[in-house]
Parts: C-alpha cells; sequence; structure tokens
C-alpha cells in the first residue's frame, strides 16, 4: 500500500499522524506544500483545503487526522484502539477535546495585546485541568499501552513545553499527571521522529507570522 502523507511544516494535526505512522511500523511519504499559497492539485482533494490529506495509492484520499489514524491502525497489525467500546467513546471524544486544546494554543498566538493573551492563558490552563483531572498515574491515557489518543495528544504537549520554555506561562506543579503524561510521550522514538529538522526556527517563524503579542516574545 502506498501512503503519501500531505502537510505543512509545523502543523500538529499532520504530526498526529505522522507519530501514528511511525508507531506502526508503515512506510510513508510526505509531501509539504505552503497552505498560503496552496498548489491546485491539493485544493481539489482537500474538501476543507485543510492538511493532512492522506492519499492512499495514488487516487483515494482521506482527510481530517482523527480518521487517518483510525484507517492507518485498522489496516496494519495490531490496534491501537482500546477493544471496550464505551473506552474507545471515550478516546474518541478526549482526542476531539484535544483539538479545541489545540485552537485555544493557536489563539495565545493569534491576539495582539499581552491582556488578551493572558486571557487565552486563562482559558488554556482551565482546559488543561479538565485533561488532568481524568489522567490516573498510569504511563498513557488507558494505562500501560500506547493508543490513538496518546497520537493525538502528543503534539500539543510538545507545543505546551516549547512555549513555556520561551515565556513561563504553565506551573506543571499544578498539572502534575499531565507533565508526566507528556514526558512519557515525548521519550518515545515514534514521537521524537515525528518532529522535522529546525522545527523550532519554523514553528517560531509561524507564532511570529501571525502577528499577536506572543511572536513578539519570542
Amino acid at each position: 500500500m502506498d501512503l503519501e502523507l500531505v502537510s505543512f511544516n509545523v502543523c500538529p494535526f499532520v504530526q498526529r499522524s505522522v507519530i501514528t505512522l511511525n508507531h506502526k511500523n508503515c512506510e510513508y511519504r510526505i509531501t509539504f506544500i505552503d497552505l498560503s499559497n496552496p498548489p491546485d492539485w491539493f485544493l481539489q482533494i482537500s474538501p476543507l483545503g485543510k492538511v493532512p490529506v492522506l492519499k492512499v495509492d495514488s487516487h483515494e484520499v482521506l482527510f481530517e487526522s482523527a480518521v487517518i489514524n483510525e484507517f492507518v491502525d485498522d489496516v496494519t497489525p495490531g490496534t491501537l484502539k482500546p477493544s471496550d467500546a464505551l473506552v474507545l467513546a471515550k478516546n474518541r471524544a478526549w482526542i476531539e477535546y484535544g483539538s479545541t486544546c489545540l485552537s485555544d494554543l493557536y489563539m495565545m498566538a493569534d491576539v495582539e495585546t499581552e491582556e488578551e493573551m493572558q486571557q487565552q492563558i486563562t482559558v488554556c490552563v482551565e482546559r488543561l485541568q479538565y485533561v488532568e483531572n481524568i489522567l490516573t498515574d498510569s504511563t498513557f491515557f488507558n494505562g500501560d499501552s500506547f493508543a490513538l489518543v496518546d497520537a493525538a495528544y502528543a503534539p500539543l504537549l510538545f507545543r505546551l513545553d516549547f512555549i513555556h520554555e520561551k515565556i513561563g506561562f504553565l506551573d506543571w506543579g499544578r498539572l502534575p499527571k499531565l507533565n508526566q503524561w507528556k514526558e512519557n510521550l515525548l521519550a518515545l522514538e515514534s514521537v521524537q521522529q515525528s518532529i522535522i529538522e529546525d522545527f523550532e526556527g519554523h514553528y517560531t517563524n509561524k507564532i511570529r507570522a501571525q502577528n499577536g503579542y506572543l511572536g513578539s516574545l519570542l
């Protein structure tokens, strides 16, 4: 099966799929595009004009990272999905919640004043507290086994860690289970290999290009 993932270089949703592909030991390639000036062929295959898009055997196309990740899991040996239907449904719900947290992070970089950024930080931290409250002391979200929900949160936690190192906006002491989950995820080879070369430079440039207050601090 030929798999081509279409991406732009610092998209966290694409990184979710890269982590899944890495963890399942898939052979795949990545094609990077400029979303500010996307090629016509991309607009023809991406109904929402978003990445990631997964091209399967050159002619079939999937979009939305959660869908792509479940497909990859379904067509490869083993599974990263819980067998219990209720646990699986809860995982899917928290994956969607993680997408909202990523939107919070985007908005934190988008607002133009320090006051507005502090308001967005408050929203972000309150949202993270909900995740902290449902986590246990296990290695990963469901226990000792890595799952698709872990792949979904790793890009968020990586970016939170990066921004915190720059501006110190989080008190990890108040989020100890989230912090430990972060450390467990970022230590995985599948996560480490999902990060592009010079991520820091590219991500910093992306934040600065939003022309918000956060960019002026980096």
